[in-house]
């Protein structure tokens, strides 16, 4: 696991592969929270490295975001 803000400085290194998964495991601030997406969703453009999913609320666990891809890619 590496540390976004690591990434971003510089200091670590990112996804190695297309076989790597990203999760961001947000810290609970808006402010951060929206901070940290929106850098990262300005730097995408272009890179070929992401897909554009729509995200809709999963009542049953909202904290699970990874579950709820794996589900939405079963279906």
């Amino acid at each position: 696991m590496t540390e976004l803000s690591e990434v971003i400085a510089g200091r670590a290194v990112g996804r190695r592969d297309a076989a790597q998964i990203t999760l961001f495991d947000s810290v609970g601030f808006a402010t951060e929270d929206f901070s940290a997406l929106r850098y990262v969703k300005a730097k995408l453009p272009g890179t070929g490295f992401y897909a554009e999913i729509d995200l809709l609320a999963d009542p049953d666990e909202p904290r699970d975001l990874f579950g709820m891809l794996l589900r939405a890619a079963a279906a």
